[in-house]
């Protein structure tokens, strides 16, 4: 019999693919390059930060809205033949920002179309080819896989500037919908693939066809109570990355080390999602979680009751692990709580309740600054949620799905 060449033995291919495609995926292209253009776009339409930041808020939410639906066709048609065209679409509205949004109105329509695109370049179809290629080290797979967004939130930023600076905003916009496709489109082509767990034999290698539905799913406690506890990290270490720059300016940190926090912030989110990864095949995944649900609280008060700015710094490191660890614990998490029969479609459900929560809490910041002339309100709240979210995770009990411990035993999740 003919050897199988490595690309097709080796699942750690598919991890190298999933890395490239998330470096230039949705959160990298649309939401950490977004506040490099801010102020050229001000200037060429003559119109405000508000107005300009609206576009982001509606693309998120498309994305987050169009996430579910992109789930149930990768579910029923695989990964590859949904990724594919969302990479082209995703990239050619990249590009049509630097030819066609003459006015403020077209930059946020043609920005919610990019949402629209998006949907098809989150972590959700590299999380389902990735969790279906690996068992015994999922984790680690995932948190590898998931530190591709932290790359990208360190590298497409910079490239964006130094293209705006030679080319302008419009063919900066342009160079960076080709570097999408030019990465993404071959990495899923030849990298990914679809179908049984490679390197499983038996009744294991039949694991991604067990599990819930996704009706089934939204009725079991487990998928509830991982969605609300998702969401309160989300808005909560969101909330804070987005204004921290502002806030350590206001406390009279200079602005050099203000911006920073925001690179330690990135190194950080790549940080969290390998230890993350690691530790997921080694510890009780609701324990895992609960360390990166405290670390980001811990970030907050600090921020609240302290005013140095080398305890911001490592704040912002803390609620950045927090932010960085969230992606391949949903993964892993749905895997063990709800099986991979209809992963696509509930990771769609529950990274919309992440995006959700990652629109709202800049929002809630924005509002409680401009309502009191500082954050203090808002970072108790976001306390209290992230309070919240280790309370719900420490209730999911034992695993349904697979695992290799006795805590893996099928045990009813208590609502």
């Amino acid at each position: 019999m003919q050897e199988k060449p490595a690309v097709a033995r080796n699942p750690w291919w598919i991890v190298l693919g999933s890395v490239l495609g998330l470096t230039v995926g949705n959160g990298p292209v649309m939401q950490f390059t977004f506040g490099v253009f801010v102020k050229p776009l001000t200037a060429q339409f003559a119109s405000d930060r508000g107005t300009i930041s609206l576009a982001l808020t509606l693309g998120l939410l498309l994305t987050g809205l169009c996430t579910p639906v992109v789930g149930h066709l990768v579910d029923r048609f695989g990964v590859r033949a949904v990724s594919l065209p969302a990479i082209t679409l995703f990239a050619l509205a990249t590009v049509s920002l630097g030819f066609f949004a003459d006015n403020a109105v077209a930059f946020l329509v043609i920005y919610a179309i990019m949402g629209v695109f998006a949907a098809g370049q989150t972590p959700l179809p590299y999380a389902k080819a990735v969790s279906a290629a690996f068992d015994r080290q999922r984790g680690l797979a995932l948190g590898v896989t998931m530190a591709g967004v932290g790359l990208g939130t360190v590298l497409l930023p910079m490239f964006a500037q130094i293209m705006i600076g030679a080319v302008g905003w419009r063919g900066a916009y342009v160079g960076l919908g080709g570097v999408l496709f030019v990465v993404a489109f071959p990495a899923v082509l030849f990298l990914l693939k679809d179908g049984r767990p490679m390197h499983q034999r038996g009744p294991a290698a039949d694991q991604q066809q067990t599990g819930m539905t996704g009706g089934e799913a939204v009725r079991c406690g487990s998928f509830w109570l991982l969605g609300a506890a998702f969401f309160f990290v989300a808005l909560a270490c969101a909330g804070m990355l987005a204004h921290i720059v502002a806030l350590m300016t206001d406390r009279g940190v200079p602005a050099r080390e203000a911006a920073a926090a925001i690179s330690l912030g990135g190194m950080a989110m790549i940080g969290g999602r390998l230890l993350s990864g690691w530790l997921l095949d080694r510890v009780f995944a609701p324990h895992v979680a609960l360390v990166f649900v405290l670390s980001p609280l811990l970030g907050v008060g600090l921020l609240l009751l302290t005013h140095g700015a080398g305890v911001a710094m490592v704040a912002t490191v803390l609620v950045g692990i927090g932010l960085g660890a969230e992606v391949d614990l949903i993964a892993f998490l749905i895997s063990r709580y709800l099986g991979l029969r209809a992963f696509g479609q509930i990771y769609g459900y529950l990274f919309l309740a992440f995006l959700v929560g990652s629109a709202l809490g800049p929002f809630l910041m924005g509002f409680s600054f401009a309502r009191t002339g500082n954050y203090g309100t808002t970072m108790i709240g976001f306390m209290l949620g992230l309070g919240v979210a280790a309370t719900l995770l420490m209730r999911l009990g034992a695993y349904r799905f697979g695992g290799n411990d006795a805590r893996a035993e099928p045990a009813p999740a208590r609502a």
